[in-house]
């Protein structure tokens, strides 16, 4: 069994903002360094839970004759859709587990977020619904009160359900959801190392590196539910939601330099070049110089060479860990009746047209890791280059225990992709993203990508919209929005994605109160 260790009522959740000697502040510290108050800060009030309650709860409706394997599903955080070893991107990074998975499994090759942004992803994920529709379309919004998480409908049919991990929907509450059996998580973004847990409501301080620590519960939880006696009683749904690989990134000490003499090989689009911008809407070079741009990273307090290998030593824990999850399957028999998916929240910029973290809906931030792994279901190195999205995990995850997708949900089950049966599937997937008054360098945008273009539209700013032909231009090197050859199909993508928007209750813009506090210093000079 893990070791509980001491139980502690509170915690100070400690951040990692630099002051300008390079020392970290405390998020009491930094507040007060910003002249805030901690009221001002995007956090709710004191005792409000963000999870969803019904008044009239809607139920499962079975599908006759399905089976109801064991199911594990791996998200991680800003894990972009690239860095994995067999992807090749970068040539140092090593991930075994990750390349055992696609080789074993099926990698699906072009998954895709609605909007690439911690909470609302992770309420999509949930629900299967699109932001504007789950109504969390930032890091601060509530969980309105209609919504459903798809493991309540697992509860419905017999399954037992676990969370572990990082929430962080709808407030920094640590409070355990209904719709799941077991609970252990923490607040907000958490810490890296030496957490306060919550463990089915009551708060545990553990020592340690986190990304071991749920590695650990997780895999305890796998051998409980391997004897026969547990076996015969339910199928488990476990979700193991970590927080790596989250700014600001701390690889485990054990990985710590591994990667301080690679070479980095930076993207073409990252030089501060008159051809690099010379078609691109003017915010994208301004952001640059602000938060999350390569020329004033966080308002200077990394350099871009030393975040990006953090970001990479991170990672490698994270593989560990799932590696520690797939060996547990195997030596308990469970592997035979389990699926395990692995994903990630959203993607994350690197240095591509200039930016880092995501919001934007550049390939690097959109575009995500998703892979399935179950023997005797999948057959081995399996490749899906159908487009998907997260708000089709719900549908999937639901299929697979024999229920059939509620009516209100926006994405539909890939399981007939996992098993290589035929599919009248999508052609294109929709984006959006609301712009946030915290973090103001990235404007409001509504976009539609399929194979061979990707559009996007601003909102509230005067400024030029983008298409690519991603295609021929992978790195989104060319913009062709004024193109005389392209008007028409721009005109055409412009009507789909307001038909889109139309069709499932998107035509408004969310209006969030200020809270008094901005990531808006540009580096000086610029």
């Amino acid at each position: 069994m893990i070791s509980s260790g001491k139980e502690e009522s509170s915690s100070v959740n400690k951040v990692r903002l630099m002051n300008e000697k390079g020392k970290a502040y405390s998020r009491r510290k930094f507040i007060k360094k910003a002249g805030l108050t901690a009221a001002a800060l995007p956090l709710v009030a004191s005792g409000t839970i963000p999870f969803s309650e019904t008044k009239k709860e809607r139920r499962a409706v079975r599908i006759p004759g399905a089976g109801t394997p064991n199911i594990i599903y791996i998200l991680s955080d800003d894990h972009r859709y690239d860095f994995m070893g067999f992807m090749g991107k970068p040539k140092f990074l090593n991930t075994p587990s990750l390349d055992k998975m696609a080789r074993d499994g099926a990698h699906l090759q072009n998954a895709f977020v609605t909007t690439s942004l911690c909470s609302p992803s992770r309420a999509s994920i949930l629900t299967g619904m699109y932001s504007h529709k789950h109504g969390v379309v930032d890091n601060d919004s509530l969980v309105p009160a209609d919504n459903v998480f798809f493991p309540r409908y697992l509860q419905q049919v017999g399954y037992e359900t676990a969370f572990m991990g990082k929430w962080h929907m709808g407030s920094e509450s640590d409070e355990p959801g209904k719709s799941f059996d077991k609970w252990i998580s923490f607040k907000g973004q958490g810490v890296y190392y030496d957490p306060l847990m919550n463990i089915d409501g009551s708060h545990v301080q553990r020592k340690g590196y986190i990304t071991d620590i749920l590695t650990d519960y997780a895999v305890e939880y796998i051998k409980e539910k391997s004897s026969a006696a547990e076996q015969k009683k339910k199928p488990f749904f476990l979700y193991l939601s970590h927080k790596a690989v989250h700014a600001m990134f701390e690889p485990a000490e054990r990985h710590k330099g591994k990667y301080d003499n690679v070479k980095i090989d930076y993207p073409d689009t990252m030089a501060n070049t008159k051809e690099n911008y010379a078609d691109k809407p003017r915010w994208v070079e301004a952001q640059r110089y602000g938060w999350h741009g390569v020329d004033y990273l966080y308002q200077g307090q990394l350099e871009f060479d030393e975040f990006y290998r953090k970001y990479c030593e991170t990672i490698l824990a994270l593989d560990e860990g799932i590696g520690a999850v797939l060996d547990a399957l195997t030596e308990t028999g469970l592997d035979k009746n389990t699926v395990v998916f692995y994903m990630s929240d959203n993607g994350f910029s690197l240095g591509e047209h200039g930016l880092i973290d995501k919001r934007q809906m550049y390939e690097e931030s959109m575009r995500i890791p998703l892979i399935a792994y179950a023997p005797g279901l999948i057959t081995p190195s399996t490749k899906i280059s159908e487009l998907v999205q997260n708000i089709d995990i719900a549908p999937t995850i639901l299929e697979l225990a024999g229920i059939k997708t509620p009516g209100d949900m926006d994405g539909r089950s890939f399981l007939p992709l996992l098993k290589g049966e035929a599919a009248d599937w999508r052609d294109r997937v929709f984006y959006e993203y609301f712009w946030e008054r915290p973090f103001p360098h990235t404007p409001t945008v509504f976009g539609v990508r399929t194979n061979k273009y990707k559009y996007m539209t601003f909102w509230g700013i005067w400024d030029v919209d983008e298409l690519y032909d991603i295609e021929n231009d992978p790195e989104e090197k060319h913009n062709l929005i004024k193109s005389p050859e392209h008007q028409e199909l721009i005109k055409d993508l412009n009507q789909r994605v307001y038909a889109w928007l139309e069709a499932t209750g998107g035509m408004q813009i969310p209006l969030k109160k200020d809270i008094f506090w901005r990531a808006d210093k540009r580096k000086p000079g610029h």
